[in-house]
């Protein structure tokens, strides 16, 4: 099932909104027969890549007695592939182990049930947390609606983005920017306020680019950005989405539109019967504008999104709990200065014990920098 699991991760950027799933093919030995993961969307499934792949070791007719790892239970609907199950028995697996069963409420124990039904013994739950894991950018979007969220800064050891006049670049050295930039190629959308845009121009695409290409997103409440930009200028190589609110001047978002970027008016509240649930019941908390935001990306098919600044929009969305995972670069460096600011704004925690704890934590050092991420605890679907 590890093993499963590290095949499945190769899928990452590629398969979404899908899944990431890996399969493996085992004897009564625990031989290798044949292995396989879902490596794009819209092409075969893990389970069918596996049983392939066991066709091409020359191992079908072992399949009879083989045992089939996956980390996901198998599909038993029609989507852009056949269902899963029909290919298990087909080749005639006498065994299933499943890491979790499937959160689409398509699959969500049917393909399970399925395979129990023709005679299959199927094993449920094994390193399911590991599975969960896996799964939750997938999980969250099926179960809520709304896209897993990940909010990342550079900063320096003393805990400021930028000097007290606004110097920021570069605060993190080149091998950070490296993997901020592979970050980027797996996510559907880049999410800056419209202040931090402003001030660093910035182009906001993975170079070199990834498996996909993110939406850059800019938060703008009266859609005052400037067309001179580097995100505007480039609107028609690289999409570029506005998001403002519904005070935004009539003229301000017709002069962006004229300039060929997409602009989305979102409103104040949602009805509470159809707003997508998250977390600590938002359905009861106004609708203020991280949630819209999430809900109008997730409508859009968004699994993962990346929030890069400013502090103000990443303390809002951290008051309502609304990141799920911190990616953090520590660059080797000394600023000081009481008003030289830090990453994350917004009213904050009051009192300490109130504050959200991570786990899943890992750190590597990247020349001198230091690379710390995490996950929110308790964000898991």
């Amino acid at each position: 099932m590890q093993h499963a699991f590290e095949l499945a991760a190769r899928g990452q950027g590629f398969v979404e909104p899908n899944p990431m799933v890996g399969a493996v093919l085992v004897d009564e030995s625990l031989s290798l027969l044949g292995e396989g993961f879902h490596q794009q969307f819209g092409g075969p499934h893990a389970e069918v890549a596996a049983i392939l792949d066991a066709e091409r070791r020359r191992r079908k007719k072992k399949l009879k007695d083989a045992a089939l790892f996956v980390s996901l239970e198998p599909c038993c609907h029609f989507g852009k592939t056949p269902p899963c199950t029909q290919a298990i028995l087909a080749a005639g697996i006498r065994k299933v182990v499943v890491g979790q069963t499937d959160p689409n409420p398509k699959v969500a124990g049917a393909g399970i049930a399925q395979l129990r039904a023709a005679g299959i013994k199927v094993e449920v739950g094994m390193l399911e947390a590991e599975a969960r894991r896996l799964t939750a950018p997938f999980a969250k979007r099926m179960t809520t609606g709304l896209p897993w969220v990940i909010a990342k800064w550079a900063m320096s050891w003393d805990g400021k983005i930028a000097t007290v006049s606004g110097d920021s670049k570069w605060i993190s050295n080149e091998a950070s920017r490296a993997v901020v930039h592979q970050l980027r190629g797996r996510m559907d959308a880049i999410v800056v306020g419209a202040e931090t845009a402003r001030r660093d121009d910035p182009l906001l695409t993975a170079r070199p680019a990834g498996p996909r290409v993110a939406t850059r997103v800019v938060l703008d409440s009266i859609a005052s950005f400037r067309t001179d930009s580097q995100l505007v200028r480039t609107a028609n190589e690289t999409p570029l989405l506005i998001l403002t609110g519904p005070d935004a001047p009539t003229e301000n978002v017709a002069r962006l539109r004229a300039a060929g970027v997409e602009v989305c008016v979102l409103g104040v509240e949602a009805d509470q019967t159809t707003a997508p649930a998250t977390v600590n019941d938002l359905k009861k908390i106004r609708l203020v504008e991280p949630l819209a935001v999430l809900a109008e990306l997730g409508r859009r098919g968004m699994t993962n999104i990346l929030i890069e600044g400013g502090a103000m929009i990443l303390g809002a969305f951290a008051d309502l709990d609304l990141i799920d995972e911190v990616q953090v670069f520590i660059g080797s460096k000394l600023i000081g200065g009481q008003t030289a600011p830090g990453p994350v704004g917004g009213q904050g925690c009051d009192p300490l014990a109130k504050a959200r704890l991570l786990d899943d934590l890992r750190v590597e050092t990247l020349d001198g920098d230091a690379h710390l991420s995490g996950r929110v605890s308790g964000h898991v679907w």
